[in-house]
């Protein structure tokens, strides 16, 4: 069966392997330790938003629990990749940010995607169609 009419299921392919690549620079990175799907939702929320964010905001936003959220956290904080502290405009709230450890986790798992994605389409480029 040919693929050759069919750019959405190559184009798919390719994002499939930029994801791929992009989670396992999570798990092959020495800083994070066994790393959750939720750790990394987490920090990939912290990095791509620049709003403040709070415990309830990426229970919320994630749909789990705030316990579940503390626990990631907690696991983020110890490998240096979150930090919280006091919500000034809230003092029963506290306000969740990425270090610069983990800003840059985010840019290798961006990095390592993006050459996954690009790297199949380059070398398409150079074959002669056939």
């Amino acid at each position: 069966m040919s693929t050759e009419g069919d750019p959405p299921v190559a184009q798919g392919d390719n994002l499939l392997r930029g994801l791929a690549a992009g989670i396992l620079a999570v798990i092959r990175d020495p800083d994070v330790r066994d790393p959750t799907f939720r750790q990394i939702g987490i920090l990939l929320r912290l990095c791509t938003t620049s709003q403040p964010h709070t415990v309830r905001g990426l229970a919320a936003y994630l749909r789990v629990s705030k316990p579940a959220i503390v626990r990631a956290l907690d696991a983020l904080s110890d490998a240096g990749l979150v930090r919280r502290k006091p919500d000034p405009a809230d003092g029963r709230s506290v306000l969740v940010e990425p270090t610069r450890n983990g800003r840059a986790l985010v840019r290798r798992i961006a990095a390592s995607a993006a050459a996954a994605v690009a790297e199949p389409l380059a070398g398409g480029k150079d074959r002669a169609p056939g």
